[in-house]
């Protein structure tokens, strides 16, 4: 008779449990969260964001105009002549086009980020696990670095023509190599680890120890990526749309609303300054946050 327990022999639903233990992650929320709150920047990032956010889900209720209406009659007014921020060339609300234009910005952030990472961390997770396949991917990923995101975009601008659309595809395809190689550098710690091998061991199937174990325990360093990469890629969105490559008339975008307000710079600065504001303010908030992040869940970086 063998002397090992039924409930501790491999497959067991006791040993996949001790597995599961030895590879949870180190990083407590608690202490996250009070490195957060003691850092007066990350606070006042973290509002920023929060009121972005909130600013532009509930953008068509806040806003005191119609976002595409027109007022021919009262064009190019200055902040407190009429309304609180003026009014754009086509005599539109600013406040109602900023709301609008960061709806769309975020929006067109929050997909390129969505897609570029999906895609950039299963080659990240595949080219982990698999070394055989890792050579011809992160080789792929070093080619697609080779090449801004700005040649991205007017190269798909010149294919489906100029458009969010445009922006977003080429926004995503920036980010997946990034993805990738932030994801390969965590999954290749963790598989050295020995519950790894022990997962094996128990004769689970390789998605399985990717998505149980694996995933876990980079979601820090994924995290951080994504936080630091959506203000980047709001950057990078405005200036494809500053160039025209982005939202085209009449949706609001804070890019072109500030290209929009060049020819008015010097006699109607706001129409052009304000948009740039918003963008730095956002951008700045992202970043900052996602240091702050970075800091709080690397245990290195813990004072």
């Amino acid at each position: 008779m063998s002397s090992v327990p039924s409930q501790l022999k491999p497959g067991s639903g006791a040993v996949e449990a001790a597995v599961s233990v030895a590879a949870a992650t180190p990083v407590r929320r608690k202490t996250v969260l009070r490195m957060l709150v003691s850092d007066t920047g990350a606070c006042i990032a973290l509002a920023l964001v929060v009121l972005a956010i909130l600013g532009a889900a509930f953008a068509p209720w806040l806003a005191p105009t119609d976002p595409f209406g027109n007022d021919l009659a009262n064009t190019l007014k200055p902040p407190g002549e009429m309304g609180l921020l003026g009014t754009d060339g086509q005599g539109r609300d600013m406040i109602t086009r900023l709301l609008f234009g960061l709806r769309t910005t975020l929006l067109m952030g929050l997909a390129s980020v969505v897609f570029g990472c999906l895609i950039g961390g299963v080659i990240g997770f595949a080219a982990a696990y698999y070394p055989k396949a890792s050579g011809v991917l992160m080789r792929l990923m070093d080619v697609l670095l080779s090449f801004p995101a700005i040649l991205f975009g007017l190269a798909i601008a010149a294919i489906f023509g100029p458009g969010l659309l445009a922006v977003i595809i080429a926004l995503s395809i920036a980010t997946v190599p990034l993805m990738a190689r932030v994801v390969r550098g965590s999954a290749l710690v963790v598989l050295q680890q020995g519950y790894i091998e022990a997962a094996r061991s128990l004769g689970l199937s390789d998605l399985r120890i990717i998505l149980r174990y694996v995933l876990p325990n980079c979601l820090s360093a994924i995290f951080v990526f994504v936080t630091l990469r959506f203000g980047q890629v709001i950057l990078l969105g405005a200036a494809l749309s500053f160039l025209g490559l982005g939202a085209q008339p009449p949706t609001a975008e804070l890019g072109s609303m500030a290209a929009d307000g060049r020819n008015f710079l010097f006699f109607a600065p706001h129409v052009s300054v304000l948009p740039s504001l918003v963008i730095f303010a956002v951008v700045l908030a992202f970043n900052v946050l996602g240091d702050a992040l970075r800091d709080a869940l690397d245990p290195k970086l813990r004072k």
